[in-house]
């Protein structure tokens, strides 16, 4: 592991030719970033938490410390080009004690409080008239106001709602789907007693998940892959199906165009990832979009890219946050499907590499990418990339054909099971 340099950050030098890139945090996406990195000639430095973070194992430069210390981040920093972010929990304070020491922050933290603070979020898209749930704020008053609140909230919608962590929550947690008065009431109690900041939305009855990348540079250049659709299993993105089949075009374009003027509305530097209710139409009418989410910095919705578009995502974040110019976003196929490899109740007997050899075998097609990570339940460990052929149509049966060979791949890579009941030694 190689050392950085403990010259001030403001006189600091570049050790080579190209420039440092730092990424705070150590997992996968770090990790991939720094796959993205090497073609480019640069140096990804990643600050993690531990020499097994799946980052921390593969890059040349890495700082051990905490995104919660200024001075762990401060070394982290020192002679980098650019500061960015391989998970959102850095505490806004300190990007900015950093901002004005002269770092470059990228995604600035004027940004990413948006992609922090989901009240916020909801608060700022309402003001730019971009359509989200009707909403409510149960974080501000005193417990009896806020239950109050939540009260009206719930019998003007009809008690379909969603509580929400208002910081903190991802991949389903801190979100909590309610569908009567007692249900929201008790989620409310408990959470609200532990002292969480908490918001209200409507339910939304939606048809499917959408999620618009993009990525915007300092100088303001913007680019945006194909929408996609997103697959969620138990509050997890499972799934991406790469463009979303039967998207209309409007729609589609729609929701790259929201995507983009919120990316500069906000100041986005880097990735950006907008994630999109589709909602149920009327009498075969198309629904409407309705923003959900929003993730500054690679997205597990755009994994696809690494195998399916011209310019990966990581490689356009790199692009991004040095002010290069951006990479062509096109698609390399009709379909690209990407499957998550998570984590089984019970981990297999057969060793990971084993599977990794049989699948291999069996289906030379498909690009897997492991993280390097221990296995447990519902984790994501990897994923796995199947690219069409030049044949496949956006059809309905050319997409499906596609998605079950990923999903296949995957599930074989998380339990050692075909789910066509395929016996390699038989």
């Amino acid at each position: 592991m190689s050392t950085v340099s403990s010259e001030p950050a403001a006189h600091a030098r570049q050790a080579g030719p190209m420039p440092t890139v730092t990424m705070i945090g150590g997992g996968q996406l770090a990790r991939m970033t720094h796959q993205a990195a090497i073609p480019l000639g640069q140096c990804l430095r990643v600050l993690a938490a531990s020499p097994a973070d799946p980052a921390a194992m593969v890059s040349a430069d890495v700082v051990l410390g905490s995104h919660e210390s200024i001075d762990d981040l401060r070394r982290a920093a020192r002679g980098a080009t650019a500061l960015t972010f391989d998970h959102e929990g850095v505490p806004l304070e300190l990007l900015r004690t950093l901002e004005e020491e002269g770092v470059q922050v990228r995604p600035p933290s004027r940004a990413l409080h948006y992609a922090q603070d989901k009240l916020a979020m909801r608060q700022r898209l309402a003001e730019l008239g971009l359509p989200v749930p009707a909403f409510a704020d149960l974080a501000g008053p005193d417990r009896e106001t806020a239950r109050t609140r939540l009260g009206d909230f719930g019998d003007t919608h009809g008690w379909s709602v969603v509580l929400k962590a208002v910081r903190g929550g991802y991949d389903g947690r801190g979100v909590w789907l309610t569908d009567t008065r007692e249900e929201a009431l008790a989620v409310f109690d408990e959470y609200f007693g532990a002292g969480a900041d908490l918001m209200v939305e409507q339910k939304v009855p939606m048809r499917r998940e959408l999620s618009a990348l993009v990525a915007r540079s300092p100088f303001g250049q913007c680019a945006a892959w194909p929408v996609v659709e997103t697959v969620q299993r138990n509050g997890q993105c499972a799934v991406v199906l790469a463009p979303a089949p039967g998207l209309a075009g409007p729609s589609a374009q729609q929701a790259q165009e929201m995507a983009l003027r919120l990316a500069a509305e906000l100041g986005v530097v880097g990735v950006m990832a907008m994630e999109l209710f589709e909602t149920a139409g009327s009498e075969g009418a198309d629904g409407r979009l309705v923003v959900n989410e929003l993730a500054m910095r690679p997205h597990n919705s755009g994994h696809w890219t690494m195998d399916g578009a011209v310019t990966s995502q990581f490689e356009q974040h790199l692009r991004a946050v040095l002010d290069y110019p951006l990479g062509d976003t096109s698609p390399r196929a009709p379909v690209t499907v990407m499957a998550n490899i998570l984590g089984a109740e019970q981990a297999p007997r057969m060793s990971m590499d084993e599977r990794l050899h049989h699948l291999c075998a069996r289906m030379p097609e498909a690009k897997v990418h492991l993280y390097g990570k221990g296995e447990r339940p519902d984790r994501k460990i990897g994923h796995v990339n199947i690219v069409g052929t030049a044949d496949s149509t956006s059809a309905d049966k050319g997409v499906e054909d596609v998605r079950e060979r990923a999903e296949r791949a995957a599930h074989w890579m998380s339990r050692a099971e075909w789910t066509d009941g395929w016996d390699p030694h038989s």
